[in-house]
């Protein structure tokens, strides 16, 4: 029996380097990426200090960017984990989920947290995708 394979997803540029981990894997049909802030492509820093909708939208762009890497996209993830520095932007992560995702929509976690890898981070984001599935509502 032929042993399951972990494939590194690689990006470039490579924003996780410089801190020792990977994007994210893909292993088989699914694919599982790290938590991706509102940031640069480069990782460098965020998009904006202060505007939750500038780093929830460069969030987003960053995973459907990571997935298309991996020969997934935003219509094949189908678990999200959202790490917010304020729950008080609940509302506003609603308002994302019917943006970037469609019926039926991925299962979801959403977590306050004291603080993200920069301090001026508001919004960070993991997800599990599939390769070329179906999901059936």
């Amino acid at each position: 029996m032929a042993k399951v394979q972990a494939h590194r997803i690689i990006t470039d540029p490579d924003p996780f380097a410089r801190f020792n981990l990977a994007a994210g894997y893909r292993v088989g049909d699914l694919v599982y990426l790290s938590g991706l802030p509102g940031v640069t492509p480069d990782g460098a820093e965020p998009v904006s200090v202060d505007d939750f909708d500038a780093q929830a939208e460069q969030a987003f762009k960053n995973i459907e960017w990571v997935l298309s890497s991996a020969g997934s996209s935003l219509d094949q993830i189908i678990k999200v984990t959202i790490y917010l520095t304020d729950m008080g932007y609940y509302d506003k992560i609603l308002e994302l989920r019917e943006r970037w995702f469609t019926p039926p929509y991925p299962a979801d976690t959403i977590v306050e947290v004291s603080a993200l890898a920069m301090p001026e981070l508001m919004i960070e984001i993991d997800v599990i995708a599939m390769v070329d599935g179906e999901i059936v509502g």
